[in-house]
């Protein structure tokens, strides 16, 4: 059955380019000098933040371009197409491409908030967080309540101000907090430590705010390859592999964070968190959980891991996946949850099919019965995101 006029598509992975004055807007006068601001470097723009330079990456403002103009090097807010960074353009953009909601990941603090991670005054820091939420909910989901989908960034390096974080933006509206999906490249404590994150995982069970883990979140991009000659030590290291590589097995983080949950203990100890894998795909999700399985059918007897509940079940309940386009995955939908996988469209990303992100999705789910086809398109979104029609 292909994709029908009444099929909504809500996609739960989209990205926002911030406009330059998002945290001069916010912020305290005195921090504003030393707060995100563009500047002009080489005739490009740049973020400047506290004494360092983070470039806008080409790569992540592709849509409306032909692949022969892609590339890495920073960008200029007028190479970009306005959707990018304005909302009111991001919905004509939507309409375009037959999109009725989207929830957009941030692009200068990264994925999980990184940027703000890293950085060396953590008050200033702090700010800088709770700016981008108020940015988000206020200003970008504002401007069209019932087709931008509300997200919060927290403070990962304090999990009492995060979960006051996530208190606070629920009570503003957002329904899904994006989140490392793996803190470990962050240095810090591992989905295993049973103390640091517990307030998250108690603030995240109360408001009902999913954790979204967006690959390469937690700051590690998989995929490259290192010469022994070049590792030399005090030298910058570079990868013998094109980044083709990493764009091509970005998934395997994903793989990482699931079953390294499933074996957490995080998940019994609270039964109501639920965690969406974005951008991950989902055709290697029945392998994972058969392999899973496996395991644990064989190795329970003797780890510390929990005796009773099979893995596979613990995604069931836990757990979302999403996929741009993935033939393969579609094909096994049943295996991988048919109630539990989701689209994104990745706008304005370079895996993005915009502007023919519905004409593509109708190819992919042609074979599919029409009220799964209306399942992976909308109703398991916005029953995860508790984010209804209007």
């Amino acid at each position: 059955m292909p994709l029908q006029d009444h099929h909504q598509i809500v996609s739960v992975d989209d990205h926002l380019i911030e406009h330059p004055r998002v945290w001069q807007d916010r912020l305290p006068e005195k921090l504003k000098d030393r707060g995100p601001k563009i500047v002009e470097v080489d005739n490009k723009h740049v973020w400047h933040y506290d004494g360092d330079i983070f470039p806008t990456v080409g790569l992540n403002a592709v849509a409306g371009k032909p692949p022969e103009q892609w590339g890495l090097d920073p960008v200029r807010y007028e190479d970009m197409i306005p959707g990018c960074y304005d909302p009111a353009a991001r919905i004509k953009d939507m309409d375009v491409d037959g999109v009725e909601a989207a929830l957009c990941f941030p692009s200068f603090p990264g994925f999980g908030g990184g940027v703000f991670h890293r950085a060396k005054d953590k008050e200033l820091a702090l700010l800088a967080v709770k700016a981008w939420n108020d940015y988000h909910v206020d200003e970008w989901c504002a401007t069209a309540p019932t087709r931008l989908i509300p997200m919060s960034l927290i403070p990962t390096w304090d999990p009492t101000l995060a979960a006051q974080e996530i208190r606070r933006t629920a009570a503003k509206g957002s329904r899904t907090i994006t989140f490392p999906d793996s803190p470990v490249p962050l240095g810090l404590p591992s989905f295993h430590d049973k103390t640091y994150w517990e307030p998250v995982w108690d603030a995240c069970e109360e408001t009902g705010q999913v954790l979204s883990l967006h690959f390469g979140s937690g700051s590690y991009v998989p995929g490259f390859s290192f010469s022994g000659t070049k590792a030399i030590p005090g030298q910058v290291v570079l990868p013998d592999a094109p980044f083709a590589v990493a764009i091509t097995i970005f998934s395997t983080n994903l793989m990482w964070s699931l079953t390294d949950l499933l074996f957490s203990g995080v998940l019994q100890r609270h039964p109501k968190l639920q965690f969406s894998l974005a951008e991950g795909g989902i055709g290697w999700i029945p392998y994972i959980l058969e392999r899973a399985d496996f395991v644990w059918e064989r190795h329970r007897h003797y780890q510390p891991i929990d005796f009773d509940t099979r893995p596979s079940d613990l995604y069931f309940k836990h757990f979302w996946g999403c996929f741009i386009d993935d033939q393969f995955g579609v094909e096994n939908r049943h295996k991988a949850g048919i109630d539990r996988i989701m689209l994104e469209i990745d706008y304005p990303h370079s895996d993005s099919n915009w502007p023919n992100s519905r004409k593509r999705a109708a190819e992919v789910l042609a074979d599919v019965p029409d009220h799964e086809v209306e399942m992976i398109t909308e109703t398991n979104a916005r029953r995860m995101l508790n984010f209804p029609r209007a």
